[in-house]
């Protein structure tokens, strides 16, 4: 059993381990992280489409926590396995090379620690001692994702609490149980990515206008709720099918942007809109307007099981038994096999910014033009909306969510 996991938390070194990533830029350049912001792009929003299971409920996602872990596994697997994992990745022009320096780069770029943003990623692998990793296999993710490689009894049960401490840690006590008191007796090894996020708006809502309200799920189901308030000089776009506005974090480093349907629309022809354009073209249509926004306070926690979805996303190999090919991960002759592959995500936000974490496992088993105003804009965002949390330096998309019910 593999299990990869990816996850946020705010005591998290990303500079422990065993890698020499941050001490030593020679294996990528700076740069080389612009050839996968738009595969993760593309993987979120085809994320996003799969995991829907009912069109009025949560969605919040990490497309780069998934995005990583599938990049780790990628070193073990072979053949169609491994070209099946490239085409879900989005990354078919990209040789492993390429592939593992853009996500070196990106990990190096997204390294971000000041009074008002912190933004870790880190790696782990769980190994069970009865296996034996692959050189190239062990290398790979140690010089490119700076992932440190711990051996466990995975019949002992303090194994599980080392790797649910690890994760606890890494979340801030947010994503607790990635793994059952016990161990499968096959688990051959976890890798587990972390990410942890949490920023202070650059223009925080001023808590003395925050009032309840009322948000409308749909034309008939209505919902209290906390609004926040803020009247700024912010980035804003507005069309016929959508307003959107960007609030940024720190000093303007990182950004959170709020999608709002317009009324004769929905969200998810507001999605369908937002997976078909580039992000960084898109953003190109915003300007600096003054205006206010009304803006939800919402706390969520959001699991789903990804298989059925990655299957449907093309990697179907991955996980038959007697198809599936990852042949370079471990020295065995053991057949192995994703058996179960999760994501949970945390988010809360408040007038003073947002927390969110998020955390992916993969289980392996052996045997429009915009309208042009000049006047003040108004977005009460009362009805369901989108939003995308995002590293403004690199373009990357960290989380993404429909909120229905804030």
């Amino acid at each position: 059993m593999l299990v990869i996991v990816g996850g946020c938390g705010t005591e998290l070194d990303p500079h422990s381990g065993t890698s020499n990533l941050y001490d030593d830029e020679e294996n990528f350049n700076e740069d080389d992280y612009k050839k996968i912001i738009t595969a993760n792009h593309k993987l979120g929003f085809k994320m996003l489409k799969e995991v829907r299971e009912n069109e009025e409920e949560n969605i919040f996602i990490s497309p780069l926590s998934l995005f990583m872990a599938l990049s780790m596994i990628y070193h073990g697997a072979d053949g169609a396995t491994k070209e099946e994992i490239a085409a879900t990745l989005e990354t078919e022009g990209i040789d492993e090379e390429e592939l593992n320096q853009a996500n070196a780069s990106l990990l190096a770029m997204l390294d971000e620690n000041s009074d008002d943003i912190q933004l870790n990623l880190a790696n782990s692998i769980w190994l069970n001692n009865k296996f034996h990793f692959q050189d190239e296999f062990a290398t790979l993710n140690r010089d490119y994702f700076n992932a440190e490689i711990q051996e466990i009894d995975v019949l002992e049960n303090e194994s599980s609490k080392l790797i649910n401490d690890w994760v606890d840690k890494s979340t801030n006590g947010k994503i607790t149980d990635i793994v059952g008191d016990s161990l499968n007796p096959n688990l051959a090894t976890i890798l587990i990515n972390a990410i942890y996020f949490k920023g202070n708006w650059l223009y925080e809502f001023d808590d003395k206008l925050t009032e309840a309200g009322t948000f409308y799920v749909n034309d008939e189901v209505t919902e209290d709720a906390e609004f926040m308030h803020l009247n700024e000089e912010l980035t804003y776009m507005e069309d016929d099918e959508l307003q959107a506005v960007v609030l940024p974090y720190g000093e303007g480093e990182m950004s959170m942007t709020v999608f709002l349907p317009k009324e004769e629309s929905n969200l998810i022809e507001l999605e369908e809109k937002l997976a078909s354009e580039d992000w960084s073209s898109l953003r190109k249509n915003f300007e600096e307007r003054e205006g206010t926004v009304v803006f939800p306070k919402f706390k969520l926690e959001y699991e789903i099981t990804l298989n059925e979805v990655l299957e449907n996303m093309g990697m179907g190999l991955a996980f038959d038994s007697e198809k599936a090919d990852f042949s370079k991960m471990i020295v065995e002759d053991n057949p192995i096999w994703i058996s179960q592959v999760k994501q949970k995500t945390f988010i809360d936000v408040n007038e003073t910014g947002t927390e969110a974490s998020g955390a992916t496992s993969i289980e392996m088993d052996t045997t429009s033009a915009p309208i042009n105003i000049d006047e003040p804009f108004y977005m009460e965002v009362d009805r369901p909306f989108f939003i995308m949390i995002t590293d403004d330096e690199t373009n990357t998309i960290l989380f993404m969510g429909s909120i229905y019910h804030p």
